[in-house]
């Protein structure tokens, strides 16, 4: 039995996402639609394929294909660029999705090495590239670097990792699966980062909070090989269009309202920040997600966050992990949730939070 997530699943007010990830967020985007068009077939139809360079040309790419997870998509653009350059080794942060939360899935599946750039506590910089001692077909980086806070290069730093591996000959691969999200803090549209990466792929169930599914965009050479790629991973289902269709639905619901999200993740860290023994990483978000961090250990935030669901009515978060077995920290990311909120229950929330932080500090 897990006493938070009961508790926070229970609460009339959530701070993080856009809610829960029930059936109904299919219904919605279906709700609308005639019943009576054609789905598409392994890939192959018009729904799909309007969709698909919709999102190219958000994109600023050529082409783009839908995947069904971005794990299938990120695995076969590395595979593709390795082939092209005749070398099995590509570059990412240490705590980059392929590394850490595949199952080594690229060495497994495509005997394909890593190197890793930068250390666990930062984002890669132009110097970590520049310094690489191994050759690489492709380097990989991720906006915003997730398991970090969600931190992010500066904006000359992405145009300078840019211009030196297009001199190297080397592939940059953009992982975007929030990369709407991040928009706001460059001030710049998708395109426009993109237009830095020889390949892209986006999320559609983060940021957007569709059902799942990727896109993968890049030239028109690089979107067929990745097709075939598609293909012999099992990714041509025969319809994918409750994944698209969704994805497509609630992209236009939620791409003007991310410059929101960015404002309300600024505004809810700083609550946090002003509470004893707690802190955000970064202390200003980059987008609208940041991980807090508090000085007490997973057991004592557990039993914290708990009384504050039926105290103040306001959950808070559904889980917390351990750091140390002094600290503990969970994730936050701002969606539709966040605006619903009565502001005198968040003050609520946050006085108790405070309060029950500095009485645990006493007990120790």
């Amino acid at each position: 039995m897990n006493r938070l997530q009961d508790a926070y699943k229970e609460t009339p007010f959530q701070v993080n996402g856009h809610g829960p990830r029930k059936i109904q967020v299919l219904k919605e985007a279906f709700e609308n639609l005639d019943g009576q068009l054609e789905s598409e077939m392994y890939g192959k139809g018009k729904l799909i394929e309007d969709f698909q360079e919709k999102m190219a040309s958000v994109l600023g790419k050529e082409a783009a294909v839908f995947f069904p997870s971005g794990t299938m998509a990120q695995q076969i653009t590395m595979r593709i660029w390795c082939d092209e350059k005749g070398l099995k080794k590509v570059a990412y942060h240490p705590l980059c999705h392929l590394e850490v939360h595949e199952e080594d899935g690229l060495k497994e599946l495509h005997q394909i090495e890593s190197v890793l750039l930068a250390d666990k506590t930062r984002v890669i910089e132009f110097e970590d590239v520049t310094g690489m001692k191994e050759e690489v077909a492709c380097v990989l980086l991720e906006l915003p670097q997730r398991e970090i806070g969600g931190l992010l290069p500066d904006y000359q730093t992405l145009e300078a990792i840019s211009a030196y591996c297009k001199e190297k000959g080397i592939m940059l691969h953009l992982d975007g699966a929030r990369l709407f999200e991040i928009l706001p803090y460059y001030e710049k549209n998708a395109a426009e980062i993109c237009s830095f990466f020889d390949s892209v792929y986006i999320s559609f169930y983060k940021g957007i909070g569709g059902i799942a599914g990727a896109v993968l965009a890049g030239d028109n050479d690089f979107i067929e090989k990745s097709k075939v790629w598609k293909r012999r991973h099992g990714g041509d289902l025969i319809s994918l269009y409750p994944y698209y269709l969704s994805a497509d639905y609630y992209f236009e619901k939620r791409i003007g309202k991310m410059k929101q999200y960015y404002e309300e993740a600024k505004e809810l860290a700083g609550f946090y920040n002003q509470c004893y023994g707690v802190s955000t990483k970064p202390e200003v978000p980059v987008s609208n997600m940041f991980h807090v961090h508090f000085d007490a250990p997973k057991e004592v935030m557990e039993l914290i966050l708990t009384e504050i669901c039926k105290d103040a009515d306001v959950g808070l978060s559904s889980y917390v992990r351990e750091v140390t077995e002094t600290i503990s920290y969970f994730e936050v990311s701002i969606g539709d949730l966040y605006e619903k909120l009565p502001h005198e229950k968040l003050t609520d929330a946050f006085k108790l939070l405070d309060a029950r932080m500095r009485a645990n500090s006493d007990k120790t």
